[in-house]
């Protein structure tokens, strides 16, 4: 479950890859660590045509997950002697977002699996978090760190995702995973993102029906990628500005 991601590939080489008609992330900053929650440019299909945006990583977590932890949380307040309007406080629940998503099947992620919830997600490199290893372990097709995406699925949600800003309206993103393959593997055994490496499976995952495109959902052969670094929080390495795939 990929924990952290970077994109350092500049803005014009993006929107030259994915045949991007508007923008609307101003000027884009490289972003060499990218964390759960935060705001990150994603590809999708807008009103006028491919837009590049920015959003926020974590899509909309469960109706179970945000009923159980409201439970534990109505649960300690009781204890405490406090009155609970549980309605309310469900409302309320923090939800900073579910990241990955494995089990399309479910009716929870059903719902956005039409093309107008699809997207793409750029990176330069991945991490998978191994204590024994060293840490942060980051993965890219070479030390070039050439450009690719993740398939993505986006929506706009109200929600609270922190206590302190309360209820807000934002758009929000996360990437399917798939098993993972063998170096992947030998750091995080469970799964890895689902990548695309040509344009064609750009096309695919963005246009095609549902039951076609998710066939994009399988891990890369073994010996596609390389880990580049270790131990970091930030992959140290400058992206490339060229639109290639790999």
């Amino acid at each position: 479950m990929c924990n952290l991601y970077s994109i350092t590939t500049n803005q014009a080489a993006i929107s030259a890859l994915f045949r991007v008609v508007n923008q609307y992330v101003g000027n884009l900053a490289p972003m060499p660590g990218v964390f759960p929650d935060y705001k990150a440019p994603i590809v999708r299909t807008g009103t006028g045509g491919r837009e590049l945006a920015l959003a926020r990583w974590g899509m909309p977590s469960s109706s179970k997950a945000l009923m159980d932890a409201t439970k534990k949380r109505a649960e300690k307040l009781q204890v405490k002697g406090k009155t609970v309007d549980f309605k309310e406080l469900l409302r309320m629940e923090p939800d900073s977002g579910t990241t990955n998503i494995r089990n399309v099947k479910s009716k929870h992620w059903a719902r956005w699996l039409g093309v107008e919830n699809r997207c793409v997600v750029p990176f330069n490199s991945f991490s998978e978090f191994n204590k024994v290893e060293g840490g942060d372990i980051w993965f890219a097709l070479d030390d070039s760190r050439p450009l690719l995406c993740f398939a993505g699925l986006w929506t706009n949600w109200t929600s609270v995702r922190k206590v302190k800003e309360g209820e807000t309206t934002n758009d929000l993103f996360a990437f399917l995973t798939a098993e993972a393959n063998a170096e992947v593997g030998a750091i995080h055994p469970k799964a890895m993102p689902v990548i695309l490496t040509t344009p064609e499976e750009v096309e695919t995952w963005m246009n095609a029906p549902a039951e076609e495109a998710l066939k994009l959902q399988r891990p890369l052969p073994d010996g596609t990628l390389q880990i580049v670094a270790r131990g970091v929080k930030e992959d140290p390495a400058k992206g490339m500005d060229h639109p290639r795939t790999g």
